[in-house]
């Protein structure tokens, strides 16, 4: 059975700004559909112009703490997980933490003093997102803060760690400090691609987490990435998932298995040099509401049966469960309680 405290995740913690927009909102602000970046000056008035919206909507975000949310959401225990992350001392901080904590999910926030809690701009048009993330406060996390004692008892306490690669823009070395933990303790240590941006410029703190990872994560434009920065001359999502799992470890205490997502199309699992493919559960397009956060609750419905040990299919369908539940809702939320067998 999953204990308190068994699965703990660090990341940027955003608040979406979640609303419909049209095809000259995203001409203006220079949008592509599918795509997650980082806020450059131009994107900067767009946030007040979304927030005026009549549709628009405020959800607790961030890649990281949609995964550990839906993995707590999926698990019904309550302090399962934890989370920690960088916000500011505002009303966005505070909306997050209620939100955060009424889902059961522990979390130990650094409050940063001078930046505003980070937002993430999802822009919905048919059902299609684009994210474009503000970082702010997320962009102050110190390794220093999880250094502190009753914030390193998490790390201590929990059997297995979830960061998404955005982390690598703003802390890598809170991200090794528990990777290393992890390889020397036997845990389970799991990263995730998380766009391609990631994979082309922050190439070389993810080369230096990569031997860490026991499972890494990601969506097949993300893998294409990844293999066309390292000289790899395939697209074809399969090889890339193989050549992935069998990059070198830094401990033999666990294979490395690669997870990728395609959208409607099976998910890879690559491991001990072996590929397995997965049907996802199809959804009728008009039931379609946005699949922003589906790549998230993919990886909590994962992880969620992961720490209960079970095995890999379960693990993938109850991935599919999840991601299946959250784009048929705006934005990454869920019922009550999950009907997962």
């Amino acid at each position: 059975m999953a204990c308190e405290g068994i699965l703990l995740g660090m990341g940027n913690p955003l608040l979406d700004i979640s609303s419909v927009v049209d095809d000259d909102f995203l001409k203006k602000y220079d949008i592509k559909l599918n795509n997650a970046i980082l806020a450059e000056d131009k994107h900067l008035p767009m946030y007040d112009e979304m927030a005026s919206k009549d549709n628009v909507e405020y959800i607790a975000g961030g890649a990281t703490q949609n995964s550990i949310r839906v993995a707590q959401w999926m698990l019904q225990i309550p302090g399962a997980t934890s989370y920690m992350g960088s916000i500011g001392k505002d009303k966005f901080g505070e909306e997050m933490k209620k939100n955060s904590t009424d889902a059961g999910v522990n979390v130990r926030y650094y409050e940063d003093e001078a930046a505003p809690t980070g937002t993430c701009a999802v822009c919905v048009v048919g059902g299609e997102r684009s994210l474009i993330a503000n970082l702010s406060a997320a962009n102050c996390y110190k390794s220093e803060h999880l250094k502190r004692p009753e914030n390193w008892k998490l790390v201590e306490k929990a059997k297995y760690f979830y960061i998404a690669g955005f982390f690598l823009t703003v802390s890598p070395e809170s991200i090794m400090l528990v990777a290393e933990h992890a390889a020397a303790n036997n845990k389970v240590f799991m990263m995730n691609l998380s766009a391609p941006f990631i994979c082309e410029f922050f190439k070389d703190v993810q080369e230096r987490a990569l031997p860490y990872m026991d499972y890494v994560f990601g969506n097949e434009t993300e893998a294409r990435t990844f293999a066309r920065v390292r000289g790899w001359e395939t697209e074809n999502v399969e090889e890339i998932a193989l050549k992935i799992s069998q990059c070198p470890k830094a401990s033999g205490a666990h294979k490395r298995i690669t997870v990728i997502t395609q959208g409607a199309d099976p998910v890879v699992v690559a491991e001990d040099g072996k590929v397995k493919l997965f049907p996802v559960i199809l959804l009728p397009k008009e039931k379609l509401v946005d699949t922003n956060g589906a790549g998230d609750a993919f990886v909590g419905g994962f992880l969620s049966q992961l720490v209960q040990e079970k095995p890999i299919e379960v693990c993938v369908k109850a991935g599919c469960y999840a991601a299946n539940v959250i784009i048929q809702r705006s934005g990454c939320t869920y019922p009550e309680k999950p009907d997962f067998n």
